[in-house]
């Protein structure tokens, strides 16, 4: 069964991984969240990666300010990491620098919205499950489809 493991730096953070956990719902993919700071907590962090290592298809990492969680993930576990930062008006998005620069030998994925972290995690599985790959075709065709609904209306609508 696939397994994606949601990390979050703080409980301020819960409704931002909520978002991105209803949105792994609708691909079928199970979650589980966690809290953990790199920064404060980083053997807790280490053992949370030990502990779903085996089982995670993918960790996702929620964290803002300074972003240390992303990269410690992804230099501690040889599975992919989506960092998923929440955006902060309070420093016109430069703190999402820290989750854009990082050093060599450390790469996680970076995606800004919930919805497209899901989906990120989706395709990532998706390379082993063919439920979820299924999932994603069957997202991207419904997409298409309210795009041709809403040219169709727009057009007719000018007639």
């Amino acid at each position: 069964m696939p397994l994606a493991v949601i990390i979050m730096g703080s409980k301020a953070d819960i409704p931002h991984c909520g978002a991105i956990r209803k949105e792994l719902e609708k691909f079928g993919i199970p979650s589980i969240m966690r809290i953990a700071s790199a920064h404060k907590t980083p053997i807790k962090v280490l053992e949370i990666l030990n502990e779903y290592e085996k089982e995670a298809d993918v960790f996702i990492t929620v964290a803002g300010k300074s972003n240390a969680l992303s990269g410690f993930v992804d230099s501690h576990t040889s599975k992919p990491v989506i960092a998923c930062p929440p955006y902060s008006e309070q420093f016109s998005g430069v703190d999402l620098y820290s989750s854009l620069r990082m050093p060599k030998g450390v790469a996680p994925m970076v995606v800004l919205e919930p919805d497209q972290a899901a989906l990120a995690a989706a395709k990532i599985i998706g390379l082993k499950s063919d439920e979820v790959r299924e999932a994603v075709r069957q997202y991207r065709k419904k997409l298409q489809e309210e795009i041709e609904k809403a040219d169709k209306e727009l057009f007719d609508g000018q007639r």
